[in-house]
Parts: C-alpha cells; sequence; structure tokens
C-alpha cells in the first residue's frame, strides 16, 4: 500500500473515532486479530490483544447506550473532547506504523480530524436536544455510529473512498459548527 493510502486511512479511521472514538478502536483490534487486513506492529498489537478489545468493547458498549440518553450524551461529548484526538492519535500511529507513512503527519492528521468531527457532533447535539425536546438525540446518535463503522471498515478496505467519505463528514462537521454559533448567537441575543 502506497504512502497516499496510508495516509487515507489514517485519515478515515482518525475520523470515524471524531464520531465514536471506540468503533474504529474495536474494528481495527479485530481485523488484525482475525484477518489479514491490517497487520500492527508493536506496540500497536496491543489493540488485538483479547482484554483491550473486550476492555474497549465495554467503554464502547456503556458509551453507546449513554449516547442515546439526553443530558448524558452532552457530558460523553465533553468527556470525548478528550478521547476522540487520543484514539485518533493512536489509529494514526498504528497506521503509520502498519503502512510506513510518517508517524509525525499521521499523528496530527489523525489529531486534527477526531477534533474536528468530534467538535462538529458536540455542535451539532445541542441543536437536536432543543430542536426535537432530546428525542432526536438517538437517531443522531445511531448514525454517528453507522458512519464511524463504514469509515472504519472503508478506511482499511477501500482508503480512496474513505477519502471522500472524510471529506464530507468534515464538510458536514464545518457547517454544524458555522449552525451551531448562529444558533448560540440568537439564543444569546434573545436573552440580553
Amino acid at each position: 500500500m502506497g504512502a497516499i493510502t496510508g495516509y487515507f486511512t489514517a485519515l478515515g479511521l482518525s475520523t470515524a473515532a471524531g464520531l465514536n472514538a471506540y468503533i474504529p478502536l474495536v474494528t481495527v483490534g479485530l481485523l488484525d486479530r482475525y484477518t489479514g487486513v491490517i497487520d500492527l506492529p508493536a506496540p500497536w498489537d496491543t489493540l488485538s490483544r483479547p482484554l483491550v478489545l473486550v476492555g474497549v468493547g465495554v467503554v464502547g458498549l456503556v458509551d453507546f447506550v449513554g449516547d442515546k440518553v439526553p443530558v448524558v450524551d452532552h457530558v460523553l461529548h465533553a468527556i470525548g473532547m478528550i478521547v476522540a484526538p487520543v484514539a485518533g492519535a493512536i489509529l494514526a500511529l498504528a497506521t503509520a506504523n502498519a503502512f510506513d507513512v510518517d508517524p509525525g503527519a499521521a499523528a496530527t492528521l489523525g489529531v486534527a480530524a477526531a477534533l474536528a468531527t468530534h467538535a462538529g457532533r458536540t455542535a451539532a447535539r445541542p441543536v437536536s436536544t432543543i430542536a426535537t425536546g432530546g428525542g432526536g438525540n438517538p437517531v443522531v446518535s445511531f448514525a454517528e455510529d453507522g458512519v464511524s463503522g463504514v469509515l472504519s471498515v472503508t478506511s482499511l478496505l477501500a482508503p480512496a473512498l474513505a477519502a471522500v467519505l472524510v471529506l464530507i463528514v468534515l464538510i458536514g462537521a464545518v457547517l454544524l459548527w458555522r449552525r451551531w454559533r448562529a444558533f448560540r448567537s440568537r439564543s444569546l441575543g434573545r436573552a440580553i
């Protein structure tokens, strides 16, 4: 696999981590453990150890359920402002080592992609909560999880397609961020 596709893989997995940090971690770990799709070198092969997979899976399950509950989802998103970029960096560094791309560039890309995506996600949720009284949050959360899963697999199987999907997700995140800022400005203007 060429360097460009290695960067596309890192970008796709990191963007997926911005939507749900645990899905791409489990996906990469499982695919490393049970297939030849990715071969993680040490120390990144730790992601495919059974205890790590179970631990990440359990925390991911708690996050998956909690993200469907209004108020709890906002707390998880605040925590995710740290977790998502860390997961993005881990995935990008693991990919860099697996596909022989520059680790510094991959890590920077990973942190930036995960943080930007998570910020867009975090900005969208209050708008959804207010607009739907919290009823739309589970739907939004399921959509985020689905996109994270698709991006995780696509990043490894079709990196160029993943890069296109990332572009769509990042444009969406920027638009949501702008909408949130406008919404917040209107809300603050009414309160004054």
